[in-house]
């Protein structure tokens, strides 16, 4: 029986050689390493397409590399994760990098697990995003390989972390608020089993800068805060406890879109209309934030961003790079028409 002719398999020296640059010069393109000019990488990338090489995955593995990222998300009910990995993703194209995705859960154990099973798979960097482990585990893990942190406050010489100006973002809501003619303005903050310290915990340090800001115009003792979760369950059920209220507040903060929505729901329920009864804002400004029929006041704090960042960190790491980063985003308001002066009025949406 004859065997039929198979294509040779295009190796890195045909590229090379179809390129005219080196074996290392296509390897570094290759592993999106320092030094590489524009025009050396889009001769090797052009070298690339036209013989269709594609590196074998377990041979990259041989040499330490398997061009893996690993994201590790609480969980993929939440929009802003969305843009977060829409960011990772488009800051990944133009390189043989790909994301991963595993949901760490609720408890600690069961994100120990999600990162357990990353690292035995042999990822190239980790991405955990708001992280329940203590910053221990987080440096534990930051020693055995590159490592982001998105969300956390604290800072480690061992890992980078991208943060939001959180305390900068809540003082905008609040002052909007204010600036319309509330007083009774109440707050939907989250609840978890986080192992960080609290002031480095996103929902404190945004329920701490609601309470500063009330102090600050003489609001104290307008100041109420629902204990639930950064999701549309905990925002109905936080929302319904803060209606209770006498005499009800005029508007609510929550701290996370998921939970504005959801106190959206409690708010019909209650059979009263927003604006014109109850005045409600969320924070990420997510996209269905901007659904008219939602049309949710929100602090942007550009999850596509800092998903792009968070990506070109690990990359850095990847290759070689040992100072810790800490990138920052500065928050601004997106006012909708989900608030407005407690009598109703309508607001130029910005």
């Amino acid at each position: 029986m004859v065997t039929p002719n198979r294509r040779r398999r295009v190796t890195i020296a045909d590229v090379a050689s179809h390129a005219q640059v080196s074996i290392t010069a296509v390897s570094k393109v290759i592993r999106n390493a320092y030094g590489v000019s524009p025009a050396m990488k889009d001769r090797v990338k052009t070298a690339i397409e036209e013989l269709g090489y594609r590196p074998q995955a377990a041979a990259r593995a041989m040499r330490g590399r398997t061009f893996t990222i690993g994201v590790v998300l609480p969980h993929i009910r939440n929009p802003f994760f969305a843009d977060i990995l829409d960011g990772l993703t488009e800051q990944l194209e133009g390189t043989d990098y790909q994301a991963i995705m595993i949901q760490g859960g609720v408890t600690r154990q069961a994100e120990k697990r999600a990162v357990d099973a990353l690292m035995d798979r042999q990822v190239d960097g980790i991405l955990m995003v708001g992280p329940l482990a203590a910053k221990t585990r987080l440096e534990e893990v930051g020693r055995d390989m590159p490592t982001v942190v998105l969300g956390r406050h604290e800072r480690s010489a061992v890992y980078d972390s991208v943060v939001d100006d959180d305390d900068a973002g809540s003082e905008l809501v609040v002052k909007h608020l204010i600036s319309l003619g509330h007083r009774r303005i109440v707050h939907i903050t989250h609840q978890d089993n986080s192992s960080a310290r609290p002031a480095d915990l996103l929902h404190i340090i945004r329920a701490e800068a609601y309470k500063r800001v009330m102090h600050e115009h003489g609001l104290q003792d307008e100041i109420a805060i629902a204990k639930a979760y950064y999701n549309e369950e905990g925002g109905y059920q936080g929302a319904r406890e803060l209606l209770g209220r006498s005499p009800r507040p005029t508007a609510i903060f929550a701290g996370a879109d998921q939970a504005a929505f959801g106190a959206l729901a409690a708010v019909h329920e209650a059979g009263l209309s927003v604006p014109a009864d109850i005045s409600v804002a969320g924070y990420d400004n997510t996209k269905l934030a901007d659904l008219p029929n939602i049309s949710l006041t929100s602090v942007d704090q550009d999850g596509a961003v800092m998903g792009s960042t968070a990506a070109r960190l690990l990359l850095e790491r990847v290759e070689g790079r040992t100072s810790a980063v800490r990138f920052s985003v500065n928050p601004r308001l997106v006012i909708r028409h989900s608030t407005a002066p407690p009598d109703g009025s309508p607001q130029t949406t910005t």
